[in-house]
C-alpha cells in the first residue's frame, strides 16, 4: 500500500474519531504529497525516496515554525506545530541517534579519504546518500564538522 493510500486510511481513521490535530497533520500531508505527484517533471507513481523527501521537508517546515512561534512567545500556535510534527513523523522511518550517525560518518570519511575540513563536500554527498530518510541533514553536517576539524 502506498503512502498516500495509507494516509487516506488515517484521515477516515482521524475523522470518525474526531481526532482534529491528526486530521489537520493528515491532510496536510496528503496535499503535499499531491502537489509533489503533479509536479512538472515528476511520474504518475511516487518512490518511497520521494514520498520520504516530501514528509522530511514538512517536518522541517514544522520545527522551523514552532522555533519561530517559540521566539515570539506564541505557545498556542508553537503547540499546534509540534502536534502537527509528532504525527507527521509517524510515517518517517526510525531516525538514527548521533551516536549511530557518527559511526557511519566515520566510515565515509574513512572510505573517502577526507583529512581536513576542505573534503566537506565529498563527505557529505556520500553521507546524504547513505543516511537520507535516516538523519536530518543539520546532524550531518553536525557531525561531518565535529569529526573533520
Amino acid at each position: 500500500m502506498s503512502l498516500i493510500e495509507t494516509i487516506d486510511q488515517d484521515i477516515k481513521k482521524a475523522m470518525l474519531a474526531k481526532q482534529e490535530a491528526q486530521l489537520r497533520s493528515l491532510r496536510a500531508v496528503k496535499a503535499a504529497l499531491l502537489v509533489a505527484k503533479t509536479e512538472k517533471g515528476a511520474s504518475d507513481v511516487m518512490t518511497q525516496d520521494a514520498e520520504i523527501k516530501v514528509l522530511q521537508r514538512l517536518v522541517k517546515q514544522r520545527k522551523e515554525s514552532a522555533e519561530i512561534y517559540q521566539a515570539q512567545n506564541r505557545p498556542d500556535l508553537q503547540q499546534i506545530e509540534e502536534e502537527e510534527l509528532g504525527f507527521i513523523e509517524t510515517y518517517l522511518p526510525k531516525q538514527l541517534d548521533r551516536a549511530d550517525v557518527e559511526h557511519i560518518i566515520k566510515g565515509i570519511i574513512t572510505s573517502v579519504g577526507a583529512t581536513s575540513v576542505k573534503d566537506m563536500g565529498k563527505v557529505m554527498g556520500a553521507a546524504n546518500k547513505e543516511l537520507a530518510g535516516k538523519a536530518d541533514g543539520r546532524t550531518i553536517s553536525e557531525v561531518v564538522k565535529q569529526l573533520l576539524s
